[in-house]
């Protein structure tokens, strides 16, 4: 009775830490992860280097990453790469972290593996009481893993339940018991619950019980589908379709194999992600008053040019740099010609009366510069539409979300200017489109 006050004081000291923020106070700005996101995800046994961490950032088209943090039952114990540094780099720039714990497996596994550890207790007394004592202790150690390692509390934390025989009734039942302890764990310390597993075995029993029993086991929030069937999407023959949806689901929708971008070689399983609630920006603000930035060509403006909606969109772009204080018109007057000389000169530009594509190109991707793949929603996403569209890549729709079409747009525009066509705006991309190289 000691021991379990103790250890409820300490949890409860720990909440309130990870609520204050004064818990790993080094990592208190990491955000949560995954977040909203719909795109690609990648994980592997061993956490992946640093160097090809951010080789992968800039030239594959993953956004994700699972990492194991903890449970007994992991194939890769040591983690030597897993630090709170390394969580936070890969936070920072842009990484999505899936935490994996693999811990105690289904009594009825046969794998040999986990035969030789310690497996959910299938004793159906007082309703799988073990089972459900040892779910709670799980969530707790995992907690503490994710904690020390700076992940932020509202993040998802997952646990890897693997295939098993979902037949035997008190199997079944502690595993159910099991996971919907840890869920109520997780939430009461603050975290959000997913559970991983193969479709035809964790996956199925969960949905069953939700379709078929529903109140009798605390859900998890989010589901990992393993099944391996090849397709990127968020869907499998084994789950119904409205469970877990929208955005509330990862897929593994393909088992270990190499995979090579930038000369980075890692093993691995390939997942989509559709979870928190998407991939998203917020609503873009008007543009002196109705003024469009969305424009199908972005032209080439001489002296006299009226009329132009190109026109209208440069003096826009200039007053909102202090640069231009005249009225928007869609006139290049002598006015606007000064100020566009003026922005020339500050960028370093060629002076000129006449405003050109490298001009624009300048113009538009002015502003950070993030890494943008699939999935990627940023308003810096909006410019970098504009650029590619701009360089003759497009047009493309400015969403502020890099879709396929998107992608399609980067690689057209990699490929015109000798880059290598990853599909990805990288440091090289953004440094071309920023420069005015077009070919």
């Amino acid at each position: 009775m000691l021991a379990r006050l103790r250890r409820t004081l300490a949890l409860t000291s720990m909440v309130l830490a990870v609520a204050a923020g004064t818990l790993a106070p080094a990592y208190a700005d990491n955000v949560v992860t995954p977040g909203d996101f719909t795109g690609y995800g990648f994980d592997q046994c061993l956490t992946p280097t640093q160097q090809k961490m951010t080789t992968w950032m800039e030239t594959s088209p993953f956004s994700a990453v699972g990492i194991y943090i903890s449970g007994d039952s992991r194939a890769c114990r040591d983690q030597p790469n897993l630090t709170p540094d390394w969580v936070t780099t890969q936070l920072a720039a842009g990484w999505r972290l899936l935490p994996i714990t693999l811990g105690p497996q289904a009594s009825c596994t046969t794998r040999d593996r986990y035969l030789k550890q310690v497996r959910i207790n299938p004793d159906p007394t007082s309703a799988y009481a073990k089972a459900k004592t040892q779910g709670a202790a799980e969530a707790d150690k995992t907690v503490r893993a994710a904690t020390a390692l700076g992940i932020a509390a509202g993040s998802t934390l997952w646990y890897d339940i693997e295939a098993f025989n979902i037949a035997p009734t008190d199997c079944r039942e502690s595993a159910l018991t099991f996971l919907s302890s840890w869920t109520d764990q997780l939430h009461k310390l603050g975290f959000v619950s997913g559970i991983y597993s193969s479709a035809a075995s964790g996956i199925k029993i969960l949905d069953d019980a939700r379709a078929l029993r529903p109140g009798r086991y605390t859900m998890p929030d989010q589901l990992w589908i393993a099944d391996w069937n090849g397709k990127a999407d968020v869907y499998s023959t084994y789950i119904r379709s409205d469970g877990w949806m929208p955005h509330k689901r990862v897929h593994q929708y393909r088992g270990g194999h190499n995979e090579t971008y930038g000369g980075v070689t890692i093993n691995i399983d390939s997942n989509w992600l559709d979870v928190g609630l998407g991939s998203r920006v917020g609503k873009e603000p008007a543009h002196c008053g109705s003024v469009s930035y969305n424009l199908s060509q972005w032209p080439t403006l001489r002296p006299g040019v009226s009329g132009s909606a190109g026109v209208k969109a440069l003096q826009c772009m200039l007053k909102n740099r202090g640069l231009f204080a005249g009225t928007v018109t869609g006139t290049y007057d002598t006015a606007t010609i000064k100020a566009a000389r003026t922005y020339q000169a500050r960028q370093k530009l060629s002076l000129s009366d006449t405003w050109t594509t490298r001009h624009w190109l300048a113009i538009l991707t002015q502003g950070a510069k993030p890494v943008a793949k699939i999935g990627t929603a940023d308003t810096a996403v909006r410019r970098l539409q504009r650029a590619l569209t701009a360089a003759g890549a497009g047009p493309v729709s400015v969403t502020g979300v890099v879709d396929k079409a998107t992608v399609e747009a980067i690689k057209a525009y990699q490929n015109a200017t000798r880059l290598p066509a990853y599909g990805v705006a990288g440091t090289t991309t953004w440094q071309g489109l920023a420069s005015g190289r077009t070919g």
